[in-house]
């Protein structure tokens, strides 16, 4: 929570893998934000409709926090059923390594954001999910973030209403996602009780979504901190589509792939995966392999078993 209310704007990066969270981390970024629709998107290869489950999304999220020490905050969607379902979603996130957890008050299935179609629960039941989730925390520290989408359904003063009854419930800081105007922005960010952030992400051609702004535009504005969701996301999905159509051509062309410019080589790889650290342990603890049919220790198996 100190870096979210500290003067200067927190910068926070969506993470989905492995490979992103390790960058994120190699950058000098301290805190990064798991992406649900990320999660759903790279390891089911489906769009974010509330198709990955709470078990998936956990499974997921355990993995990325064990190979980071960034501070990681979850997607928890809708908390998964009611205020009892989500007091056990927390702990869950909690335990896996988190540092905090983000939950909407959209009926579940839930759906991205910026996506047609949203439905949200009642101010009064989600405020009972917000109680349940701050009470089920054992560490003061890890962070319950609280979102609305009720701005596409209701408009801008309902959600600032949904969120001060959410951070008045617990709640650490908020997010009010798909804020059409700088204007909408700025007045969310004054007029709530507790720290608010902002999705940056993508434009949408076919109709109105969050305006691009800059950090100091919207720390100007009174907005705490900036979450990136789908910057690696997308970006790696690029990479992957730029790589083929060279291997295709390649491949038409009869030629031997080696394009440098849109791969990384092995060993920068496997830098990056802390390929390192594994042999500094595996120097330390692994015995060394002896001859054929010699224990550790220099005795033959035959005389070992004597």
């Amino acid at each position: 929570m100190d870096l979210i209310e500290s003067p200067e704007i927190l910068l926070t990066p969506g993470v989905y893998d492995g490979y992103s969270a390790r960058l994120v981390e190699k950058a000098g970024f301290r805190t990064a934000a798991i992406s649900g629709a990320g999660l759903s998107e790279s390891n089911l290869g489906w769009a974010d409709m509330g198709i990955m489950g709470f078990e998936e999304n956990l499974r997921a999220c355990r993995a990325i926090a064990a190979c980071t020490d960034l501070l990681l905050t979850a997607d928890a969607d809708t908390g998964y059923g009611n205020a009892l379902n989500v007091h056990f979603v927390v702990r869950a996130f909690e335990n896996a390594g988190l540092a905090g957890v983000m939950i909407e008050d959209q009926v579940w299935p839930k759906r991205c954001g910026h996506m047609a179609g949203k439905q949200v629960i009642g101010a009064d039941e989600m405020v009972q999910k917000i109680k349940a989730a701050a009470d089920a925390r054992t560490d003061p520290h890890f962070a319950i973030k609280a979102r609305t989408d009720a701005t596409a359904i209701y408009g801008v003063d309902e959600a600032i209403r949904r969120l001060n009854l959410y951070a008045e419930a617990g709640a650490d800081f908020l997010f009010a996602d798909a804020l059409l105007s700088a204007e909408d922005i700025e007045k969310v960010a004054r007029g709530v009780t507790k720290p608010l952030t902002v999705n940056m992400g993508l434009g949408i051609r076919t109709r109105p979504t969050t305006p691009l702004l800059t950090p100091r535009q919207l720390q100007d504005m009174g907005v705490a901190g900036i979450t990136y969701p789908r910057l690696l996301s997308t970006a790696a999905v690029r990479g992957m589509m730029n790589a083929l159509a060279a291997f295709e051509e390649s491949v038409e062309n009869d030629e031997t792939v080696d394009r440098p410019d849109l791969t990384v080589s092995f060993d920068e790889l496997n830098d990056l995966m802390g390929l390192g650290r594994l042999k500094d342990l595996e120097e330390r603890f692994v015995a060394p392999a002896g001859p054929p049919g010699v224990a550790p220790g220099g005795q033959s198996q035959a005389e070992e078993s004597q």
